[in-house]
């Protein structure tokens, strides 16, 4: 039934995927599928805000993110799931949207919000957002 879920993730926010990935790594094992993970960085590459950040550090961050990435997969996904670590820039809704098109995803798995006021900023509407306008099956798990 699936071949691609994507799994965004926020390694900063344990409530993103704590209740998802379990969810995902299910899905995945039931069907075959492959896993894609996928964290969204802001942009700092815009002139505006890139400016207040020093040189490379867009590079130094993404680099970062990646090794952090591995690691969580390394600790939290089963071996036997063929998994992609996929890290991009931008709005974290829009930015779930398009890796999930470029993918080829036949479904989206994420958490929703949850009640910490500063999660249920960035969560709340970002899944809202990703179910509104994914062409794909979106997965919310509470």
């Amino acid at each position: 039934m699936y071949q691609k879920v994507l799994l965004p993730v926020d390694l900063n926010e344990e409530a993103s995927w704590k209740k998802a990935l379990p969810t995902a790594v299910t899905l995945c094992q039931t069907f075959g599928a492959s896993l894609h993970i996928v964290s969204v960085l802001p942009e700092f590459k815009m002139p505006m805000v890139g400016a207040y950040f020093p040189k490379n550090f867009s590079e130094k961050a993404n680099a970062a993110m990646k090794e952090a990435q591995q690691t969580f997969i390394q600790e939290n996904v089963p071996k036997d799931i063929k998994t992609q670590s996929i890290i991009v820039d931008g709005s974290p809704w829009e930015a779930i949207i398009k890796v999930g098109k470029q993918v080829n995803a036949d479904l989206i798995v994420m958490a929703s919000h949850t009640k910490h006021k500063f999660v249920d900023y960035v969560l709340g509407p970002n899944a809202e957002h990703v179910v509104h306008h994914a062409k794909v099956s979106v997965m919310i798990v509470r």
